[in-house]
């Protein structure tokens, strides 16, 4: 069974006899500095603790998505061709080019799932610069405390960083070249009086980041309903404390 390490440090909210009592007792595992005894939980492991806990939740997200299917098999996150781009399909499966429209689908998902990858090592930088005192403040929080957190600091660096990475992902994929036919072919036909553009890139880096922070949404989401799940061998020591 795989570790839910990010709920651990919800125990603080939800043990309903100790809630009070675990909250009031973070400053003082914030300046438990040492402990003689070897069973106390320094600053040190608090915070390490929380911030492995973060870790995992967003990787646990980014895992949900970067996969075979990860878009293609969901209802929720698949793609299908930007907005401007769906009369194509309609044109296209009409004179029997339908096959050509399914290859396009299909790699444009193969390409955002390859993409998606790319978002981890971005959420891990973010988690190493926030203080122990603010890890805390997030993990205690409530509603979407977590996820409006990453968004603030990494949509824009995920934008910047899935561009190329989208590009390359797609092209990899052959959902550039099989887009691209399908558009060319739509924009040669006599009847067609509005070209439409073959640029994909935009399209699926929005589609990607947006699918992103909804998986990180039901991560934090599904902890808070329940976070008696397993968690590390600190977790436990520092938040039992």
């Amino acid at each position: 069974m795989k570790k839910n390490y990010l709920a651990a440090a919800f125990l603080l909210l939800f043990v309903s006899a100790t809630t009070l009592q675990a909250q009031i007792k973070i400053p003082k595992i914030l300046n438990n500095k040492s402990s003689a005894s070897g069973t106390g939980v320094t600053e040190a492991e608090a915070g390490q603790g929380v911030k492995e806990a973060l870790t995992q939740g967003v990787v646990n997200a980014v895992l949900n998505l970067n996969k075979t299917d990860g878009f293609f098999g969901s209802n929720v996150y698949k793609m299908f061709l930007p907005q401007d781009a769906q009369k194509i399909e309609k044109t296209l499966r009409s004179i029997g080019l339908g096959g050509e429209v399914d290859k396009a689908i299909l790699a444009i998902n193969r390409g955002a799932e390859e993409a998606v990858g790319f978002a981890k090592p971005i959420f891990i930088d973010a988690i190493k610069e926030i203080t122990v005192t603010d890890a805390l403040k997030l993990v205690t929080g409530k509603g979407n405390t977590i996820t409006e957190f990453f968004k603030s600091k990494t949509n824009t660096k995920l934008i910047a960083a899935f561009a190329p990475s989208v590009k390359t992902s797609l092209d990899n994929t052959n959902a550039t070249k099989y887009y691209s036919d399908i558009v060319n072919t739509y924009n040669k036909l006599p009847t067609t009086l509005k070209k439409v553009n073959p640029d994909l890139t935009s399209f699926v880096v929005g589609k990607t980041v947006d699918a992103l922070f909804d998986q990180v949404a039901k991560e934090e989401a599904n902890i808070r309903a329940n976070p008696m799940g397993q968690a590390s061998d600190l977790l436990k020591k520092v938040f039992a404390k």
